[in-house]
């Protein structure tokens, strides 16, 4: 037998858009008792934070709009009682996964964030009636075949916060990488190495919005194509990347 603050609590947490098995396994309460209770308790409020105005904290906006953008999506809860906003982390980079969480959580003081683990990723997700308000670019089908226009609102932030935005992309959809190449030195060749940032998308919107950034920042940046096509952005130049290098850096 559970007291009533015990079915509470575990009503409560499946209120935050928690599957039944999650919480069985934190609670250690049987998933067919929780969904029996669903039943004979009056509904909980969703523990979501109040409408906002906009984000709790720009900066953190600024960077989960960069990882939103690249690696995010939102859903509809089956009920129809809000939405999931989920931002896929490679299991690879430990850091990311641990600063998107954080990121979630200053946007939206309070709200539930857990990491559902997926092969090679782990999905960091996070339930509230906001999130379409947030980030009005969801909408039906794949980014890359709809229009992606930043609201006034968010184009504000980023021109407030821009190396944030870009370090959101970066760690979504690019990379750090050493390249080389050879240069014949008193007639020996000699391998020559420099470092290298790609931002990958099939958006071309999605494109734009990261280059439109660079030019404000000082970053130069080339198109490359791969396979025919466009879709990889280059930053080369020695003083581009040290900027790079300052504000955003390798993933972790």
């Amino acid at each position: 037998m559970y007291d009533i603050s015990t079915r509470k609590r575990a009503l409560a947490l499946v209120s935050q858009g928690r599957s039944l098995n999650s919480v069985s396994k934190e609670t250690g309460i049987s998933r067919a008792a929780i969904r029996a209770w669903q039943d004979r308790l009056e509904p909980l409020p969703r523990m979501t934070a109040p409408a906002p105005e906009g984000p709790a904290d720009e900066v953190a906006y600024a960077y989960l709009l960069g990882l939103y953008l690249g690696d995010g999506c939102i859903s509809a809860h089956p009920r129809g009682t809000g939405y999931y906003l989920r931002i896929a982390c490679a299991d690879a980079w430990p850091g990311l996964l641990q600063e998107c969480r954080e990121a979630i959580m200053q946007v939206l003081p309070g709200i539930g964030v857990y990491t559902l683990q997926k092969q090679g990723c782990a999905a960091v997700t996070s339930y509230s009636r906001q999130w379409p308000h947030l980030f009005p670019q969801h909408g039906p089908g794949k980014k890359h075949e709809r229009t992606i226009a930043l609201a006034p609102w968010q184009q504000e932030i980023v021109d407030a916060h821009p190396w944030e935005f870009i370090r959101g992309l970066i760690h979504s959809d690019g990379c750090r990488i050493t390249n080389w190449t050879t240069r014949l030195v008193a007639g020996g060749r000699k391998r020559y190495e420099y470092p290298r940032y790609f931002f990958t998308n099939v958006s071309a919107d999605i494109r734009r919005l990261y280059t439109d950034t660079l030019d404000k920042l000082g970053v130069e940046w080339t198109q490359c194509k791969r396979d025919g096509t466009g879709f990889n952005i280059s930053v080369a130049k020695k003083a581009s990347v040290a900027l790079l290098d300052t504000h955003v850096g390798p993933k972790h």
